[in-house]
């Protein structure tokens, strides 16, 4: 058999141990060969590849990234994009695809099986936002990271007396903020799933300074005010019809600032929290979701995504991986705001 193997949308840490685990497994225990789609969907759009076999994956474990690369092309909103992937697929006699990806990828691999295409997802997302699974690799890493950041700002918030404002990503879900919050003991945690009151969290930093300790606020890129509490600007959007975000931490920073004197300084950790090395914990789930996703494609199963849960890794069916996300409910956020002021 041979099969194509394409990563798409962020990157994010562990990446490269799926593709090493399907690549070893696959032709050490099953025989098969390998082709690699570049740059995600645009990679079997474009008939865009790379070599890939044992050679190539050797040494990537430890590896941040991608070695295939990654875009955000949504094919299904090019003319004829299934038709131009199932023509390129028969070309290179390619009989089944692995999509290693989050939502919007694992979205379009749905979409392909339904149309008759042999397709395997792993999911991928940093936000920790998909619903089939109970961890994606990538998460843990970018929480050890961020905690670091915040661990780091609490002596120099204590040092200025400051308030230190420290954005993580979270388009729709507050996993990270929450999380590294926690960890990281922050004063304020705010996350998508919650509009904040922008008075009650200058009242956390007020009631924080008070005790005679500056305060940390870890807040979620896709975090928002209550609405007409304070004015917002609208960015662009994707080829997933995503808005680009970013912004939120300057905004409280000018806020928090204006509102109760304090100076306030943000900190965007943005793409450095996807970047450098995966920790052991994602290596290991990203090298199991690998082993089992080969084992799929090797017994013939299509439309269905390889899944955490509790310790084992079980198989899903692509639609329930992305009907709806996994956001942080009320009663976890409900722990997080003991420790708030």
């Amino acid at each position: 058999m041979r099969i194509g193997v394409l990563t798409g949308g962020g990157d994010c840490p562990g990446l490269n141990a799926v593709i090493r685990a399907v690549v070893r497994k696959g032709v050490e225990v099953y025989g098969h060969e390998f082709v690699g789609f570049r740059d995600g969907w645009k990679g079997p759009l474009e008939g865009l590849t790379m070599e890939l076999g044992v050679p190539q994956v050797r040494g990537i474990l430890p590896r941040g990234g991608t070695i295939l690369g990654s875009s955000r092309t949504n094919p299904l909103k090019v003319d004829n994009g299934v038709e131009r992937i199932r023509e390129n697929l028969d070309r290179l006699g390619v009989d089944a695809l692995v999509a290693i990806g989050g939502e919007d990828t694992l979205g379009v691999a749905t979409a392909l099986a339904v149309a008759g295409l042999t397709v395997v997802g792993v999911p991928k997302t940093i936000d920790n936002d998909l619903g089939a699974t109970d961890y994606t690799f990538g998460f843990d890493t970018a929480v050890q990271i961020a905690v670091e950041a915040i661990d780091r700002l609490h002596t120099t918030a204590e040092s200025h007396h400051r308030v230190l404002i420290v954005e993580v990503m979270g388009r729709h879900a507050g996993w990270i903020a929450l999380h590294s919050g926690l960890a990281g003991g922050a004063n304020v945690i705010l996350i998508p799933e919650q509009p904040f009151d922008i008075d009650g969290v200058c009242r956390y930093i007020e009631q924080r300074f008070a005790s005679h300790y500056a305060p940390i606020v870890v807040v979620a890129e896709g975090a928002t005010p209550k609405a007409g509490t304070i004015a917002q600007q609208e960015g662009e959007l994707d080829a997933f019809g995503h808005m680009r975000l970013g912004g939120i931490g300057l905004l409280l920073e000018r806020e928090i600032e204006a509102r109760t004197g304090y100076e306030s300084r943000q900190t965007v950790l943005g793409h450095v929290q996807r970047g450098g090395t995966p920790t052991a914990y994602d290596r290991v789930l990203a090298t199991r979701f690998g082993l089992h996703a080969i084992d799929a494609v090797h017994g013939g199963e299509s439309g269905v995504m390889v899944a955490l849960r509790g310790t084992d890794i079980v198989r899903v069916p692509l639609e329930e991986a992305t009907r709806e996300l996994k956001t942080v409910p009320v009663e976890r956020y409900a722990e997080a705001e003991v420790f708030f002021g």
